[in-house]
C-alpha cells in the first residue's frame, strides 16, 4: 500500500490527550485534520489552540463512537484514520464498561471505513503494550505477544477482577477484533491496517485540564508520584512500567502514515523501562522542589523485569525517543504556567 504523504487525515477523539499531540504533529507536517469529538464544548478548545492553521482543521462531533454508523460522514473523503478515542482508567465495575466502547468503538470506525471510506489508504489504531504483556510474567515482551492472562481473569472473576485487569482486556480484545476486522476484509478493502502499541505515556499536556486531579490517568499518576510524593519508598522502588513521551508516540502516528513498509505490521514504541523512583531521581536532578522518596534506592542494582524489544519500531520508523530529563522538564514547565506546580526559585 503507498504511503500517505499528504491529504485530509481523520483524527477519532481528537481532544484527548495523546490525539491533541497528533492533531498537531499532522498540521506541522502538512495534513489537513478532520477531527471527532463528543460535543461543541470540546471542539472549541481544539478551535483556539490549533488557530494558526485556520482551514486545515476540521472538526465534527460523533456523540457515541459505539453505535452503528457513528462514523459514516467522518470517513468519507479522508485519506488516513487514525483511531485513538477508546476509555482508559481503572476504577470500572463492569468490565464491560471499558471492554464494550473500546471494542465496539475500534469496529465501529472499521465498518464506517469499509463501507464509506473509498479514498482511504491506511487506518492506524492506538493500541497499548497493555494488549502484550502478560503482567503475572514480566520480561522482554514483543509483537508476537498477547496478554491473554487479563482476558483470562476478567472472564474468570467478572466484576471482581481488578480494575486494571479490566483496562488491559479491552485493549486486547479491540485490538484483537481491529486484526480480525482487517483479515475478513482485505481483500476487498482500499486501505491497510497499522497497530502502535505505547506503554505509559508521559510529557506535556495539550488537552482542556481543568486542574491537576482531572488529568488523564498516566499524568495523574506522574504528578501524584513525583510532584505531590504519593507513594511510599516501598512502591517507588519496586514499582514501575515502560513509558514513552506523548510527543514521540504523536510523532510515530504521523511516521506510521509516511511510511509504506509499515502496512500491516503491529508496532511497539516504548523509551524503556522504570520503576517510579527514577523519575523522582531524574526531577530532583533538575528541581529540589519535589519529595526525595527512597534515598536509598540504587539504579545500578535494579532488576526491571518488564520491558519491550523496540528493534521494529527502530528498523521501519527510525524513531527514536526524549529522555527522562527531557520530558521532565517539559512537564515542569506546563504545570508551572498552568499554576499546579511553583518552584521555590520563582
Amino acid at each position: 500500500m503507498p504511503a500517505v504523504t499528504s491529504g485530509k487525515v481523520l483524527v477519532t477523539g481528537a481532544n484527548g490527550y495523546i490525539a491533541m499531540w497528533l492533531v498537531q504533529s499532522l498540521l506541522e507536517q502538512g495534513f489537513s485534520v478532520r477531527g471527532t469529538v463528543r460535543s461543541e464544548q470540546k471542539a472549541a478548545h481544539l478551535r483556539d489552540v490549533f488557530k494558526p492553521f485556520g482551514d486545515k482543521l476540521e472538526l465534527v462531533i460523533v456523540e457515541d463512537i459505539t453505535k452503528e454508523g457513528a462514523f459514516d460522514e467522518a470517513v468519507k473523503g479522508v485519506d488516513a484514520i487514525e483511531h485513538t478515542a477508546s476509555p482508559f482508567h481503572t476504577n470500572a465495575v463492569e468490565p464491560d464498561e471499558l471492554i464494550a466502547p473500546a471494542v465496539k468503538g475500534t469496529t465501529s470506525v472499521l465498518y464506517s471505513a469499509l463501507r464509506h471510506g473509498a479514498s482511504v489508504k491506511r487506518i492506524v489504531v492506538t493500541s497499548s503494550c497493555a494488549a502484550v504483556l502478560d503482567p503475572s510474567a514480566p520480561r522482554l515482551f514483543s509483537e508476537a505477544d498477547w496478554n491473554e492472562s487479563s482476558i483470562a481473569e476478567v472472564r474468570a472473576q467478572g466484576r471482581d477482577a481488578t480494575g486494571i485487569a479490566k483496562y488491559r482486556a479491552s485493549k486486547t480484545l479491540a485490538e484483537r477484533a481491529a486484526w480480525e476486522f482487517y483479515n475478513t476484509h482485505k481483500g476487498s478493502v482500499g486501505w491497510d491496517l497499522v497497530v502502535l502499541n505505547p506503554p505509559f505515556v508521559f510529557g506535556p499536556v495539550l488537552h482542556l485540564v481543568e486542574a491537576p486531579e482531572k488529568l488523564n490517568s498516566s499524568m495523574l499518576e506522574w504528578f501524584h508520584t513525583v510532584i505531590k510524593g504519593g507513594k511510599d519508598k516501598a512502591a517507588l522502588s519496586s514499582l514501575g512500567s515502560c513509558w514513552i513521551d506523548v510527543r514521540d508516540l504523536a510523532e510515530a502516528h504521523v511516521r506510521v502514515l509516511k511510511v509504506p513498509e509499515a502496512g500491516g505490521e503491529r508496532i511497539i514504541v516504548s523509551a524503556g523501562p522504570f520503576k517510579w523512583q527514577d523519575w523522582v531521581i531524574a526531577t530532583r536532578s533538575i528541581t529540589s522542589d519535589v519529595p526525595a522518596g527512597d534515598e536509598s534506592y540504587d539504579p545500578k542494582t535494579v532488576n526491571y523485569g518488564l520491558d519491550y524489544d523496540t528493534s521494529k519500531a527502530g528498523r521501519i520508523l527510525g524513531l527514536e525517543y526524549r529522555s527522562m530529563p527531557e520530558s521532565i522538564r517539559a512537564m515542569l514547565e506546563d504545570f508551572k504556567i498552568k499554576g499546579w506546580w511553583k518552584p521555590s526559585s520563582a
